[in-house]
């Protein structure tokens, strides 16, 4: 597909059409991906025919809600079970070409397949969002996400499909992604919030002027709330001069799957690929347009491994209005909130039982422990604390070691580790409060 850069759109016709016929899309695809799951997939057979519910049954959108939800704990043990892919995947592992991966609360990730057609898809739907948030051909574009398993490296490659010239950065450290920006004039950078705030902030203290020897017009985030909290963006596009865009992605389903048209007024959702419900956390019915719910999704042409109605656990509101850009998609107002407790540190997410997971492994600690969070200098900083067990003649030091390398290697986030005497962390007979979360605000 040829785009010339005055064009609005990357796909005029699909993003710009009716809420009826994105409907209309929406239920072929599904109707199709559901006899997809029934048929090749052992789970989906199984939890369907339990549920007493079969694709033939799909006449309307709202038809979804006969099938039974699924959740992350739910592919953990799927996977865990029926390894390495677990039984929700659909076709020959001669037809998976790509794997994404994150942490669970196993320590074993949890892998995300993808099919050659299915890589295409999401790849040319990136094309789509970054020429939405206003990239062009003749944009330089430095990609400063994490490559490493992690769903929104290849995001990348939509930009190369879009035709701009595109550096594979990843998480270089500050100076030397800075001199990188300055080298090859960037125009465009993907981070986290937190990230483009510390990076501005660092740039000024080694003397950069940001306007004149730096040419970023526009920053993507991810990761992280601050990206739809007007004050942050305003404070980030601030320091930068440059037009701050939130997007949302998971690792379970594909990278980027909504975000900012250059209106700036909520994130178009990529719905010919995902069909989302927003649902009351107490009655599970459909919320209203601008009520808050929790976001279930159910892919719609994604063969590798199709998700049939996954609970993110993330609290949302949607406005299915059409956008002053032309475009129809519905969008989100934002991730306001979690149902559980996980928590998102530098962009990578963390689940207080992927701590455990590694505290419990060290027979020379109690498994008792607690996070604190705060945030210094604009990042956020996770300190560990654990207990070594009566009787320990080591060094403190060696424990901590090793459990900082052991929760990297399994989670991806660094922490600072704390060594206490044994019986020093409070117990509870109930539930544990695990989390003592010090940031006071998004920048603090």
């Amino acid at each position: 597909m040829s785009h010339a850069d005055d064009r609005p759109y990357w796909d005029a016709k699909l993003e710009t059409q009716s809420r009826q016929d994105w409907d209309r899309l929406k239920l072929a695809l599904l109707k199709q991906h559901l006899a997809h799951a029934y048929a090749r997939s052992p789970y989906y057979r199984s939890a369907f025919d339990a549920a007493k519910a079969h694709p033939d049954q799909i006449n309307t959108l709202d038809d979804i809600r006969r099938f039974p939800f699924i959740d992350k704990r739910v592919l953990r043990d799927r996977q865990f079970a029926v390894p390495p892919f677990g039984d929700l995947t659909a076709v020959p592992e001669r037809d998976i070409v790509y794997i994404s991966a994150s942490s669970g609360s196993t320590g074993v990730p949890t892998a995300s397949p993808f099919t050659a057609r299915d890589f295409d898809d999401w790849i040319d739907y990136e094309a789509r969002q970054f020429w939405s948030s206003g990239m062009r051909p003749h944009d330089r574009y430095a990609h400063s996400l994490n490559m490493s398993l992690f769903i929104g490296g290849p995001c990348v490659l939509g930009a190369q499909k879009l035709g701009a010239l595109s550096i594979h950065a990843g998480t270089l450290p500050s100076e030397r992604l800075l001199g990188i920006l300055k080298q090859f004039q960037a125009t465009v950078i993907w981070t986290t919030p937190s990230y483009a705030w510390y990076l501005g902030e660092t740039a000024v203290k080694e003397g950069y002027d940001l306007r004149k020897d730096l040419s970023v017009k526009r920053i993507f985030v991810a990761g992280e709330p601050g990206g739809s909290i007007p004050e942050t963006r305003t404070r980030i596009e601030d320091l930068w001069g440059a037009a701050v865009y939130d997007y949302y992605g998971l690792s379970d389903i594909f990278g980027s799957c909504a975000g900012m048209c250059e209106e700036k007024d909520g994130l178009h959702w990529a719905e010919d690929h995902i069909l989302i419900e927003v649902l009351d956390q107490v009655t599970g019915l459909p919320v209203k347009p601008g009520e808050r719910g929790e976001m279930v999704l159910t892919t719609l042409k994604k063969s590798a491994r199709p998700m049939v109605r996954f609970r993110t656990g993330d609290i949302v509101s949607y406005n299915p209005a059409p956008c002053k850009c032309g475009r129809t998609a519905l969008r989100l107002d934002g991730i306001h909130g979690r149902l559980d407790d996980m928590l998102i540190i530098k962009g990578v997410n963390l689940f207080p039982s992927d701590v455990e997971a590694v505290a419990r492994q060290d027979h020379e600690l109690t498994g008792e422990y607690r996070l604190i969070v705060d945030r210094v200098n604009h990042l956020d900083r996770l300190t560990v604390e654990v207990e070594k067990v009566r009787g320990y003649n080591g060094h403190d030091h060696d424990l901590a070691h090793r459990f900082v390398r052991k929760l990297k290697s399994v989670t991806g986030v660094s922490a600072d580790v704390i060594v206490l005497p044994p019986d020093t962390l409070p117990r509870a007979t109930h539930k544990a409060k695990r989390v003592e979360d010090r940031r006071t605000g998004v920048w603090g």
